[in-house]
């Protein structure tokens, strides 16, 4: 049986792949968010896992404003990468793993989730960023990685009770798959933050580190809020959260949390780190 072995909240703002291509991290503006990596990374390079499912949300590189999916999973056996017009580097392909992504798609489908399943797709920063945080100078390859993608920019969304609700039936699935294959889950993007309008720049600590509180022990908590809820407590981009919620979603068994880290302002966002470590359900 596959066995989530835990799972890592992350920030995946392009500022950051900016800061580490311009050798920034010990700045004294970079430096409390980059400290806060190494323990996971060790926690990474201990474990080893095989795969990574990864929830992001992508910025008009693959899905625009004309063709937007409420969810969508990547199937395919690479991944490439292309500019964005954020000045971030193009970085190597990403590995894919196709079977355990085949499988988790016809399960979901099964269940009643109308995914968009990709044989091709781009990934951006969504989910290059988390990547080269966990495996500095693109040393992922080793690592293979199935994207789920969450619309996160234009009406209509899902809503937090509907993104958990993936993430339990991710999990269910991977939990029905027969291979021996360790996975840890990924759950990227902003906490709290607002980049236009009149609240731009608008951060809420206390919220950012109550939703952290509840992801370890309360998450259909988090299933109470509406995406308006998130807008209103936590700025026009806090629906970034959903890929948290649905993270949590996955872990089916015990979790226990072995790091934390919280941030802010970095890029005017508010940045949540998190290490859960997971054991799964007899």
């Amino acid at each position: 049986m596959a066995n989530i072995i835990g799972a890592i909240t992350t920030s995946h703002i392009p500022a950051i792949a900016n800061a580490m291509a311009n050798g920034l991290e010990q700045t004294p503006y970079w430096k409390p968010f980059f400290d806060a990596y190494p323990p996971v990374r060790d926690w990474l390079n201990e474990k080893k896992p095989d795969v990574i499912i990864l929830f992001y949300n992508d910025h008009g590189l693959e899905f625009f404003i004309d063709k937007k999916p409420t969810f969508a999973i990547g199937v395919a056996d690479e991944y490439h990468n292309s500019d964005e017009g954020w000045g971030i580097p193009t970085i190597p392909p990403v590995t894919g793993e196709s079977e355990l992504s085949w499988h988790i798609a016809n399960s979901i489908v099964d269940e009643g989730f109308d995914m968009t399943i990709c044989q091709e797709m781009r990934v951006d920063h969504g989910l290059t960023v988390p990547l080269n945080l966990m495996w500095p100078g693109h040393q992922y390859g080793h690592v293979k990685v199935i994207p789920v993608c969450i619309n996160c920019e234009q009406y209509p969304m899902a809503q937090p009770w509907r993104t958990f609700e993936l993430g339990r039936a991710i999990g269910r699935a991977v939990a029905s798959y027969e291979e021996d294959i360790n996975v840890v889950v990924f759950g990227t993007g902003g906490m709290s933050h607002q980049l236009d309008g009149e609240r731009a720049g608008f951060i809420n600590r206390a919220f950012d580190i109550d939703c952290l509180d509840k992801l370890v022990s309360d998450p259909e908590a988090l299933t109470k809020y509406t995406n308006l809820d998130l807008v209103e407590q936590g700025g026009a981009q806090a629906v970034e959260l959903n890929m948290h919620i649905a993270m949590r979603g996955t872990l089916l068994g015990k979790v226990t949390e072995l790091h934390r880290n919280y941030h802010a302002p970095i890029s005017n966002t508010g940045s949540g780190l998190m290490l859960l470590e997971h054991e799964m359900p007899k």
